[in-house]
This record gives structure tokens, C-alpha cells and sequence, in this order.
């Protein structure tokens, strides 16, 4: 087991240095770097964007003239900026410097908050942490009963209808849902159930114990409802298809024939190998719904997490940022695969991937 850990570990420098590489490239040749927001800035044009598609008599700018620092500012002041940003290097130079510094952990600071990277991250990341753990374990504790359920009633009424509901869950848009909740319940045009925007009340600290528990648990109902929402699918059709799958099998046969009561060999014998790969697949279902649906989520009910960090570095060409969440995220991912192969063999002693080739 050790040699197949050091395989994926050493695997990991090669696919990092791949993800760092295609992206850097692909930003060099995406107009309105961050010299170009600080310029429009400054000129009062909001972002750079409308300097790319016409020049200052609205005809089309071509050339130098779709440059937005042409316009009257002086080149000595574009010169400065250039060398505070790093851009009167070379594009490897700057690439060579920056994963440098990313591999001893130095991100830097933003371009447009004077913060660090890192300490960005620390101070947004709860607000993803809460959707997105809150997200897997309710997706969890409703379609693992759910699957084993349609497994045991397979065929039936019960698991026709549930696939059906289950499928158009699946179908139904994130962001879509999202609305939707917040149209009936939040105040839209219906019910003021919930509150609209935030995790917290404006008098969080003045509340008891029990009150922020309670007032917590209030603000996030609708955002983790509609962050699990698509996840409840393919949970609990892997849950069914597992649990099919054992109960064919030839022990299964053998302990009925021995006269064990069907719940005995439902969760005392069946549970243990059909859950192997859904309870093994938990950390990357968690980075899934912590990366994947908490930009628009965090956008709609108003909260300052990791999905909006990243959308509005995108947006400001905020390369400090955009970059160092890239690597540290990339580097998770890749360290989160490694432990969902390390949660195989907890569960299963019996596998064993030291033939495996990577």
C-alpha cells in the first residue's frame, strides 16, 4: 500500500503542474488583465471590457487604439503599474516565479483588496464549508435509506414513483430551484418563511446558545436545500445498484437458506459490501458540492463565500486570487482522490492496491 501512496503522490507534481500551465496560458490570451480594470477604473469607465469593442469616438479600435491605457494616461503611470504587477517580466518568467512561491505556500496578496490570499480564503471559506457539508450529509442520510429501500422493493410501485421524483430532482437546475424557494419562502411572492440573504441575523450576538443554533440553522435552510437538491439522484440510484448487486449474490442465498431474518441479512451481511463504494466515494462527493454549485447558491442568497470569491476575482482579473485558489483547490482535489482509495481499504481490508498500476 505504501508504493501505490508514493505513486499517486509523486503523480500529483505532473497533473498539478498541468492544470497551473493550461490555465496561465489560457488567461494570457483573455483581453482586460488587471492593469487594464485598474486603468478604466480610473478613466471612469467601470471595467476594461468596453475598451476592447470601440475606441473614445465609439468607432472600433484597432490595434493600439483598443489598448485602454492609449487614452490620455501617461505611459510613465502604466510603466509603474506594470512593474507592482509583476507584467514587465517575461510571461515564463512570471509563471517560474509564481509556482516558486505557490510550492513553499506563499500565494500573495489581491491586486484590488491589499489582503492576502490565504487569509481570503480562511475568512470565506466557512460559509462554503457550512453549504457544502450540510449538503452531503442530508444527501447522505436520505438516499442511502432510500436506495436500500428501492433495493429491497424493486419493481414496485414505491420504486417506480421514487425514480421518477428522483430523476426530475436530478433534472431540475441548481440555480432554478434556488429561485424558486426563495419565490414561495422567502418573501418573493408568497410566504416570508426564511430569511433572504446571509447565515446569520443582524442581532446573531445578542441571541442565547439555543438562539444562534436556531437562527443558523433558519439562514441556511433554503441554500442547502437547494444546493442537495440534484445530489439526492445518482446517491441513491449507486445506493439501489449496490445493494442489488449483493442481494444476487450466493452468501445472500445462503443465509436466508439458514433461516436469518431478511433485516439480519439486509444490515448484517449486505450493508457492509454495498455501502463499500458509497461511503468510500464521501470525500469527493463533499469537494463536489463544496466546488461545484456555490457560486450561483452563494450569489442568489446573498453569501460571502468561496463561489463569489472566485467569480468576482474572475471578474477583476484578480490573478493572485484566481491562481492560488486554483493550485490549493487543484492540490485538494488530487489529495482527496488519494483518500477515497485510502477509505477502501478501511472499509475492506481485503483490497489491496499495491499491483495496481497507476
Amino acid at each position: 500500500m505504501g508504493a501505490y501512496i508514493l505513486r499517486r503522490l509523486l503523480l500529483i507534481i505532473p497533473t498539478l503542474l498541468g492544470i497551473m500551465v493550461i490555465n496561465f496560458v489560457l488567461i494570457q490570451f483573455v483581453p482586460g488583465g488587471p492593469i487594464e480594470q485598474v486603468l478604466a477604473q480610473l478613466e471612469g469607465q467601470g471595467d476594461a471590457f468596453g475598451g476592447f469593442a470601440s475606441g473614445g469616438d465609439g468607432s472600433e479600435a484597432i490595434g493600439e487604439e483598443a489598448y485602454i491605457g492609449a487614452r490620455g494616461l501617461p505611459p510613465e503611470f502604466i510603466e509603474q503599474l506594470e512593474r507592482e504587477f509583476g507584467f514587465d517580466k517575461p510571461p515564463l518568467e512570471r509563471f517560474l516565479n509564481m509556482m516558486w512561491n505557490y510550492m513553499r505556500f506563499d500565494f500573495g496578496e489581491s491586486y484590488f483588496r491589499s489582503v492576502g490570499v490565504i487569509d481570503l480564503v480562511i475568512e470565506k471559506m466557512p460559509v462554503s464549508i457550512t453549504l457544502g457539508l450540510w449538503s452531503t450529509l442530508i444527501a447522505y442520510l436520505v438516499s442511502i435509506p432510500l436506495g436500500i429501500r428501492k433495493a429491497v422493493r424493486d419493481g414496485s410501485k414505491f420504486d417506480t414513483w421514487t425514480s421518477g421524483a428522483i430523476i426530475v430532482a436530478y433534472a431540475i437546475p441548481g440555480f432554478l430551484f434556488a429561485i424558486l424557494l426563495l419565490v414561495l419562502f422567502a418573501g418573493g411572492s408568497y410566504w416570508k418563511v426564511f430569511p433572504l440573504r446571509g447565515l446569520t441575523s443582524d442581532n446573531w450576538a445578542d441571541l442565547s446558545m439555543i438562539g444562534k443554533v436556531l437562527d443558523y440553522l433558519w439562514h441556511i435552510t433554503l441554500p442547502v436545500l437547494a444546493g442537495t437538491i440534484s445530489s439526492f439522484a445518482t446517491l441513491t440510484l449507486l445506493t439501489k445498484n449496490s445493494f442489488l448487486d449483493e442481494i444476487k449474490k450466493q452468501y445472500v442465498v445462503t443465509a436466508k437458506a439458514k433461516g436469518l431474518k431478511e433485516n439480519r441479512v439486509l444490515y448484517g451481511h449486505v450493508f457492509r459490501n454495498a455501502m463499500l463504494i458509497v461511503i468510500a466515494g464521501f470525500p469527493s462527493l463533499f469537494v463536489g458540492v463544496f466546488f461545484g454549485g456555490s457560486l450561483i447558491i452563494e450569489t442568489l442568497f446573498s453569501l460571502d463565500g468561496l463561489g463569489r470569491l472566485g467569480f468576482e476575482a474572475a471578474v477583476e482579473r484578480d490573478y493572485p486570487v484566481m491562481f492560488g485558489t486554483l493550485y490549493a483547490f487543484g492540490l485538494l482535489g488530487l489529495l482527496v482522490n488519494i483518500l477515497s482509495d485510502l477509505m477502501y481499504v478501511f472499509i475492506d481490508p481485503r483490497i489491496d492496491f499495491e499491483a495496481r498500476k497507476v
